[in-house]
């Protein structure tokens, strides 16, 4: 074995240099490549240490603040640094199968000459976060608790997912999910408390955490394991199978509607609801955010005006409807399908906003209005185009709906065309700074939205 994998590496004595002298620079060529870093577009300046917690020999648990550039321009709201969660492996030879993990070789400090890699990906470490969670407990500010009701089997194989996301997620002899939460906001993330407020009401619509995984410095919530739905799939797969295929899917989408409206009904009762008095401060924020949009994406400055307008006429119309807690980045991949049954999984919400505005009372709209705009993403991916098919989707959601909660969405124009157009807005500077290549499916409901009034 490795002398790494043998050694502590953290500072045992004053005379000792800290890992960190050898893994800032290697983490600031890094991190900004990483799928779920959220500040793409501006450089680090410098990576400082938050906590560091050797799990063992070899494997540190980290806690870094990433501090950015100057703001992109004027308006720009955006935090000086965030905080991730990592977990990296130090190794003195680099198996094959951990290729891709591979972050660098350290050229000074303590681990000069090692290889350090993105330990999530080793089964070792995988494997290590799960008996920690079997066995309750503290390792330095992080804290393993778990639901003592429900059994939680050793020795379950773990896969580490390579799907697209803000976060990674581990599955355990496809028995359990634990998702990994990347960038860390102090506060309990609503992916563990929604769901658990959900099963406390009998809601079987969103799997229950069965464990989770805390920090105290500072007090946040790390990671949130689940029971994983073998079998099942993802309302985009299945979406991308029927345009594939020339089906309809207008059945599993009104069947859609009807689980996000069950799953709305169990938020409203688990968590307490308020009347919203007036539009018009929404209405201004919306327009504050098109606003920051057009500067970062000037592609977007041509419909300012026609999308402006979708927001002043909704500030403009009475309020007084109901505002709860919501999923908050509802769409067709954040539900999955087994049994024939619809599932809703992630309400962490959009990550790249305040963890107290993902906690707030919203409107159900806006949830609407994410998963109304999926449905234009599916119908988009393929060419020709199936601009008939998403709109049959969209209406069969909205019929759903209705159905299972007793009010339609399609009845309140003004405020359904205001959501989607500011979930658009949103999606075109995401695609812009994330996935340029997919900016012309959010610009033709951009198009659409400041031309045609929606």
């Amino acid at each position: 074995m490795a002398k790494t994998e043998t050694v502590s590496l953290l500072p045992r004595g004053p005379d000792r240099l800290h890992p960190m002298a050898s893994l800032s620079g290697l983490l600031r060529e890094w991190l900004p490549r990483q799928r779920w870093f959220a500040g793409k577009d501006r450089p680090v300046t410098d990576v400082t240490l938050l906590s560091m917690t050797e799990l063992y020999p070899g494997c540190l648990h980290l806690l870094v603040h990433a501090e950015h550039s100057a703001p992109r321009g004027p308006g720009d709201t955006s935090p000086a640094g965030d905080c991730y969660q990592l977990l990296l492996g130090v190794r003195e030879y680099l198996p094959p199968r951990l290729a891709g993990a591979f972050i660098g070789r350290a050229q000074d400090g303590p681990l000069t000459g090692l290889a350090v890699y993105d330990a999530f990906h080793d089964p070792r470490s995988a494997a290590l976060l799960l008996e920690r969670l079997r066995h309750p407990g503290t390792a330095g500010p992080l804290a393993f608790e778990r639901d003592p009701s429900v059994p939680l089997p050793a020795a379950l194989a773990p896969r580490l997912l390579d799907a697209e996301q803000s976060n990674s997620s581990i599955v355990y002899g496809d028995a359990f999910i634990l998702k990994v939460f990347r960038r860390i906001q102090p506060g309990v993330n609503p992916d563990l408390e929604v769901p658990s407020a959900l099963a406390r009401q009998g809601c079987t619509r969103v799997p229950a955490p069965v464990a989770w995984i805390r920090t105290t410095r500072p007090d946040a919530t790390l990671g949130v394991l689940q029971p994983f739905l073998p079998g099942a799939s993802d309302g985009w797969t299945l979406a991308l199978r029927a345009l594939a295929e020339g089906r309809d899917f207008t059945a599993e989408s009104y069947e859609l509607g009807q689980a996000t409206a069950e799953v709305h009904l169990a938020l409203a009762t688990s968590f307490p609801t308020d009347t919203r008095s007036e539009n018009g401060p929404l209405a201004a924020a919306m327009a504050e955010r098109l606003g920051e949009a057009a500067h970062c994406v000037p592609a977007l400055q041509p419909y300012v005006p026609g999308l402006r307008t979708a927001f002043e006429t909704f500030g403009a119309c009475g309020a007084g409807r109901t505002v709860q807690r919501i999923h908050g980045d509802l769409h067709l991949g954040q539900v999955l399908r087994a049994d024939r049954e619809w599932f809703v999984i992630d309400f962490e919400g959009e990550p790249s906003r305040p963890l107290a505005e993902r906690r707030s009372t919203q409107s159900p709209v806006r949830d609407v209005a994410g998963m109304l705009r999926s449905f234009d993403y599916a119908a988009r991916t393929r060419r020709p185009w199936h601009p008939e098919w998403a709109e049959r989707c969209r209406e069969a959601y909205c019929a759903g709906y209705a159905d299972g909660s007793g009010w339609d969405p399609r009845a309140e124009p003004l405020l359904l065309r205001a959501y989607e157009t500011d979930r658009a807005v949103y999606e075109v500077v995401y695609e812009a700074r994330n996935r340029p290549g997919w900016l012309p499916v959010p610009m033709a409901a951009i198009r659409r939205l400041a031309t045609r009034g929606g």
